[in-house]
């Protein structure tokens, strides 16, 4: 078996991540030798590699179900929003500068338009464009398919986004220069899927919609007798069949790009069905601080049995938290102002000052801290913090890219760390800890704990060390379940995205699909792209 699948959708949040990711499952249940890719991602969640590439999460967890060691080579273009406008563009694990929309995508402006700023090597986007990144991606790609049997890609937002058509290099761009098949996903729940299947192949060029081999229906609740007819219509009308009827279920967004409906949040808490072993449950409120970034840190959290973690943006919601988190944001400063204009600031402020737990992670961390020094992110300058850490944090220009591991309240911890933000911590206790018991990041001081390191509490023994405390502290009686085991859920949610793809779609149509290509002759449905 050698080839590859690009998986499309009719929208953004169809399903691709999901469905890319069961395929993986799935192929790799088989034997198969499979990797996931995705060319570009735009998302504020994002993973760090062993070798210290920043790839996004929804990657870092494909590669999971495919039971591979994440690469940068799986994503090579990440773009982390920093406004509604600009982004900064990672390329091939590392931070290239910061670029506006237009600029990017080469909506206007002089061909040779660079990025505003260059990364810490003086790296420069040549041309500043997107589709000057094309041979890089198809290079990855290459790379990629030269090492396995299978390579499945997603794509990103619609192939059907003809504004962005003649740049694109991570939809048809990359099925059309690779020769991939191309499944399009549709999301049924939110109706009209119909409509968009059959819209988004008639406004593909011919060349493209000759690659367009089929659909697959996602959250598909009811009787799947009662679509059939319309599938059996929308294969008249499109040549093209349905690969497969995927039912809803409940908690399949794992490491969702963004949005708040997102992440383990609710598959995990539904995952762990036992009651409490304590009498009191725990609250956790995560404030949804803007450009909220790696939310997924408070998926760990929701985890465990008696946990309920929501997130919240006024200060009254802060009131019944046992545990409040300030997670990390890839706008500290912006994050910051937003806290105190919401009254939020304060109530934490008021939370430290009565030992009620809280606890900030990356920016979340910074935001604790005394004084902020940022002339490359926000370039605001001089910034006061909350002032509830000793810690005054100066942002540099390189990013810390790393793959911590340590010893924090007596256990063993892992994590990664992505920031810009470099921490000078001048009291309190340690947290992160090595071997030896020197202070390797973080601080603590009572109640009010900082940590730069992104999923330490998917360590099983330091989060329930953790909680043991946060519900001391809170005056809780709450316990800790013994036998939670956070990468044991987050395998059988990968079990069950492989489990939807083996039991509702046609997978031995998939395998001829991923071995031999887009079935020869596909009809062409006007009116295609225009002119």
């Amino acid at each position: 078996m050698s080839g590859g699948l690009l998986i499309a959708g009719t929208t953004s949040d169809a399903g691709k991540s999901v469905v890319t990711a069961g395929i993986c499952r799935w192929l790799v249940r088989q034997g198969v030798k499979v990797a996931p890719f995705k060319a570009q991602n735009m998302s504020l969640n994002s993973f760090v590699t062993r070798e210290g590439a920043e790839i996004g999460r929804a990657q870092a967890m494909q590669a999971q179900a495919a039971r591979v060691e994440p690469t940068a080579l799986m994503n090579p273009v990440l773009l982390k929003p920093g406004s509604d406008r600009t982004s900064q563009v990672v390329l091939m694990g590392r931070p290239v500068g910061e670029m506006s929309a237009r600029g990017f995508f080469g909506a206007s402006g002089p061909a040779g338009e660079p990025l505003s700023g260059a990364g810490p090597s003086g790296e420069r986007l040549r041309g500043g464009r997107q589709e000057a990144l094309l041979g890089t991606v198809l290079d990855c790609l290459a790379q990629l398919r030269g090492t396995y049997d299978a390579v499945i890609c997603e794509g990103a937002g619609s192939p059907a986004e003809i504004n962005l058509r003649r740049t694109d290099i991570v939809n048809m761009g990359v099925a059309r220069n690779a020769g991939l098949p191309v499944l399009v996903v549709g999301d049924i729940d939110r109706g009209g899927v119909f409509a968009s299947f059959f819209g988004t192949v008639a406004l593909l060029a011919p060349e493209d919609q000759a690659l367009v081999a089929g659909f697959l229906v996602n959250k598909f609740r009811g009787d799947v007798s009662l679509l059939e007819p319309g599938l059996d219509m929308l294969h008249g009308l499109t040549g093209r069949r349905t690969y497969g009827v995927l039912p809803f279920q409940h908690g399949l967004g794992i490491d969702e790009e963004d949005g708040l409906r997102v992440s383990l949040r609710g598959a995990v808490r539904e995952s762990a069905v036992s009651s409490p072993v304590g009498a009191d449950i725990l609250r956790v409120a995560v404030c949804a601080i803007p450009l909220m970034s790696n939310f997924t840190d408070a998926d760990a959290l929701a985890a465990e049995p008696g946990v309920v973690v929501r997130f919240v943006d006024r200060a009254e919601e802060l009131a019944d938290a046992d545990l409040v988190v300030v997670p990390g944001t890839r706008g500290t400063v912006k994050a910051l102002q937003w806290l105190r204009e919401r009254g939020l600031a304060d109530a934490i402020a008021r939370r430290a000052a009565e030992g009620r737990p809280v606890l900030g992670i990356c920016g979340g961390y910074q935001i604790l801290g005394q004084h902020i020094e940022d002339e490359v992110e926000s370039r605001a300058g001089h910034v006061e913090g909350l002032g509830l850490l000793p810690v005054r944090v100066r942002f540099a220009r390189e990013k810390t890219l790393t793959r911590p591991v340590g010893q924090a309240l007596g256990e063993h911890v892992e994590g990664y760390e992505i920031h810009h933000g470099v921490a000078d911590v001048s009291g309190g206790d340690a947290f992160m800890c090595d071997d030896d018991g020197n202070s390797l990041d973080g601080c603590r001081v009572g109640s009010v704990w900082g940590t730069h390191w992104h999923g330490s509490l998917e360590s099983d023994g330091f989060r329930r060390a953790f909680l043991r405390e946060v519900a001391a502290a809170a005056g809780r009686r709450f316990v800790p379940a013994a036998d939670t085991s956070f990468a044991a859920l987050r395998e059988e949610q990968l079990d069950r995205l492989g489990d939807l793809i083996e039991e509702h779609a046609d997978t031995d149509a998939l395998w001829r699909l991923i071995e031999s290509g887009a079935p020869q002759g596909l009809p062409f449905i006007p009116p295609g792209a225009p002119a």
